[in-house]
């Protein structure tokens, strides 16, 4: 069984696409796919250049990517969730709310899995390991200021706001892989 991490954003176009192949890049080696949708995307539009930018820099080719609407069997399907903003974590959960605790913004499930210890995990899978070990944690930790959970969209932005954006998606992603890792 191959389980699957969904990264959703508002267009799919910027952060969620950078995030989807980073992550791509880092988990190469697990069984688990890694996809990427938008709130409010239009179906079949390409990647932001800046975006593409980023990809390559992944080693991999993006230009096959299209954009997509984030649907309820997108969230279903998927074990982890993680979201731009607190926004699009709330139009996740209400599309499909038996999501909603293995849906996170991608911030917020960063400090999670950093505080998280994949101690008596019942999960056979590593990725559903980590999400269970980084929700134990969730009522345990102090709330962060709510601004802290939203990745800044670069949209409008030069080719360092991108880079930038994906620094912070990469920041954010690392504990989550440490934690990938050790309840595997």
């Amino acid at each position: 069984m191959v389980d699957g991490v969904l990264f959703v954003c508002h267009a799919n176009m910027c952060r969620s696409p950078m995030a989807e192949y980073i992550t791509r890049q880092f988990l190469a080696d697990l069984p688990v796919t890694v996809a990427s949708a938008g709130t409010d995307a239009v179906d079949g539009a390409p990647m932001h250049p800046y975006a593409i930018e980023v990809a390559v820099g992944t080693g991999a080719d993006p230009t096959a990517f299209r954009t997509r609407r984030l649907r309820p069997e997108h969230l279903t399907g998927a074990a982890l969730v993680l979201a731009a903003t607190r926004r699009q974590r709330s139009v996740c959960t209400a599309l499909a709310p038996a999501a909603l605790h293995r849906t996170f913004t991608l911030r917020q499930f960063g400090r999670l899995a950093a505080a998280a210890e994949p101690t008596g995990l019942r999960s056979r899978s590593p990725l559903r390991s980590a999400v269970e070990a980084a929700a134990r944690v969730r009522g345990r930790l102090q709330p962060a200021a709510p601004d802290t959970d939203d990745l800044r969209d670069p949209i409008g932005g030069s080719p360092v706001d991108f880079r930038r954006c994906a620094e912070e998606i990469e920041r954010s992603i690392r504990p989550v892989l440490a934690l990938i890792g050790t309840a595997g």
